[in-house]
């Protein structure tokens, strides 16, 4: 019953604690995008891909007890932090174990900023398309970040590393 609130948990567990909402929301679609088995469903939103599904299923989980939320007051926003909480450590407990190419795969995205990911995340969006289309779709979809070319090199290089990561 709760297999898709246990992933959540499970994810959050490898990467020691998420900053950010958005970084989890982009994490969570990108290791979904490499085949990861996660269910929530995205769509192109503000700051990319997100799933309003991931964010009650959070909020579930933080209610629940299972994760532990921090606010903090960056001034001019607020940031959140995930953490396990000691009762989602025990509901762990009771699941399967998580492959060790997730865990590869949630250390080399949390290297990474959430800026980043947003790229890597809305160029995965649109991966039904050629290279140059995607980067023109961000362009549109992004202009007020204003992608260099450097950053869309970089972040097509690290989409490739990831999918090799996912296929070994």
């Amino acid at each position: 019953m709760l297999q898709e609130h246990a992933k959540i948990v499970q994810f959050i567990s490898l990467a020691e604690e998420v900053t950010g909402r958005k970084k989890l929301q982009k994490m969570i679609f990108i290791a979904k995008k490499m085949q990861f088995p996660f269910a929530e469903k995205f769509q192109l939103h503000m700051y990319g891909p997100y799933s309003e599904e991931l964010t009650l299923r959070v909020e579930e989980l933080c209610e629940m007890g299972f994760l532990n939320e921090e606010c903090m007051d960056k001034g001019s926003y607020v940031q959140y932090k995930y953490k396990v909480s000691d009762e989602g450590v025990r509901f762990l407990e009771t699941t399967n174990q998580a492959s060790h190419k997730l865990e590869v795969f949630i250390q080399e995205m949390q290297s990474k900023t959430s800026r980043f990911l947003e790229l890597v995340s809305t160029l995965l969006y649109f991966d039904n398309l050629a290279k140059q289309e995607q980067i023109e779709k961000v362009h549109i979809v992004k202009n007020k970040l204003k992608f260099t070319e450097i950053e869309m090199n970089t972040a097509f290089d690290f989409i490739h590393q990831l999918e090799e990561l996912a296929a070994n």
